[in-house]
């Protein structure tokens, strides 16, 4: 049976659309491990292949095999680092979605150079009912073309050993609260720094539950040491965030007087996070 390239090319960013939609509502179901290995492995090399090399006489049935494989190996890691250095980060979908559009534009720009050639030109895929014996598929090969398969395997075996390694591993998911504190413009700068005393200062204070379950937190405040003001506790969700004005006004003068926020969580009495601004109070 003979398959297009642009009908494979198709298939490819169907199964690869399927993939995200299974990972974004059934994250735990098998399916997910069966089309990500391909996703992984094959396509991101096919499709790159597809748009750099057409004509299915630019190489031959085992260089763009192997080739396949090997470019789809290299250019997952390339994709994740280039996503160390963006808002986004190294996580899971940022890195399915980067993986899809890098897939769907090869696909494209394949398509496209390939609908440029004649039928005869054009790469095809053929699926045999019978298959020769390994034996007489060895002996029919080249030096070169017996090295690049032995690699081949080699390659793709310690890809899906590996793959394989770390899903069976436990996730140890990081587990901390984000505490912070913006000016009263919500902004990371121009804190309160020279006060008359008697004025009221403001601030935001911010909290991201970032614990993987719903947590309880207060909040104590001090100013020159001495409690101030208590928030009482709350209870944030996951990923759930909060941020909060807080009114200060200082009476005493002095210079370096010392606000302190101090967080608890979960009914504990040791204080899991603090955070202090300095402020000069003028009479």
């Amino acid at each position: 049976m003979r398959i297009k390239a642009g009908h494979f090319l198709y298939a490819i960013n169907i199964i690869t659309a399927l993939l995200f939609v299974i990972i974004a509502f059934f994250p735990n179901n098998v399916v997910r491990i069966i089309l990500g290995l391909p996703a992984v492995l094959f396509f991101p090399g096919f499709t790159l292949l597809a748009a750099l090399f057409p004509r299915k006489d630019n190489l031959s049935d085992i260089e763009r095999f192997a080739l396949t494989f090997g470019l789809s190996i290299a250019v997952v890691p390339l994709l994740t680092l280039a996503l160390n250095y963006t808002p986004w980060g190294i996580r899971l979908y940022p890195i399915l979605i980067s993986l899809f559009i890098f897939i769907f534009t090869m696909s494209v720009i394949g398509l496209y150079r390939n609908r440029k050639l004649f039928e005869e030109e054009r790469i095809a895929l053929h699926l045999n009912i019978r298959f020769p014996s390994l034996s007489y598929l060895w002996s029919g090969q080249s030096l070169l073309d017996k090295i690049i398969t032995v690699v081949l395997v080699v390659l793709v075996i310690g890809a899906v050993v590996t793959l394989v390694y770390v899903a069976r591993q436990p996730r140890n998911v990081e587990k901390f609260t984000e505490f912070y504190i913006l000016n009263d413009a919500g902004k990371v700068e121009n804190y309160p720094g020279t006060i008359i005393s008697g004025q009221n200062t403001s601030v935001i204070l911010g909290i991201i539950n970032h614990e993987n379950n719903a947590t309880t937190y207060r909040i104590d405040i001090t100013l020159g040491g001495n409690k101030y003001q208590q928030i009482e506790p709350f209870i944030l969700n996951t990923e759930e965030k909060q941020e909060q004005a807080v009114t200060v006004t200082h009476t005493k003068t002095g210079d370096k007087q010392e606000l302190e926020f101090l967080l608890y969580k979960g009914g504990s009495s040791d204080v899991y996070e603090s955070l202090h601004l300095w402020a000069d109070v003028a009479p």
